[in-house]
């Protein structure tokens, strides 16, 4: 990836419904261009897919929380791949220092979330956890 493939990511996740013509007239170059370095990106799985970004408040019904997770020994691989099969888990982290992995975690209420939980402190190889509510979020 080049300097213009990077500022194209940079536009792109500002707001990817831009046209493919706003997006060359900022780089400078054709529109072409820009859709070529897309597809090529596409391709080589440089972008996963495109996405919308909500208003924290836009749903305010779900419960939203932040958890920090121990993994005992070599037990990260196996374990994220449990982790990926529960819908609750927005997303996954690795990290370093005191915890191995933090997850997203978004469920539509608190039943439910002790239940994910409860579930995910079940899972053989995790040492410890810690989790937080998200009670309020800022858009940047």
């Amino acid at each position: 990836m080049d300097e213009k493939d990077h500022r194209l990511l940079t536009l792109l996740r500002e707001n990817a419904r831009l046209p493919v013509s706003t997006l060359a007239d900022a780089l400078g170059v054709s529109r072409g261009t820009v859709q070529n370095r897309i597809d090529r990106m596409v391709a080589r799985g440089t972008i996963l897919g495109f996405t919308v970004r909500v208003r924290p408040d836009a749903e305010p019904a779900h419960v939203r929380a932040i958890m920090m997770v121990e993994v005992e020994g070599e037990r990260t691989d196996p374990i994220i791949k449990l982790l990926r099969g529960h819908p609750e888990i927005a997303a996954i982290h690795t990290t370093n220092g005191r915890w191995d992995l933090v997850l997203e975690l978004r469920t539509e209420g608190l039943e439910e979330f002790d239940q994910a939980l409860r579930r995910i402190r079940q899972i053989k190889g995790i040492a410890a956890s810690e989790t937080s509510l998200l009670l309020s979020s800022y858009a940047l």
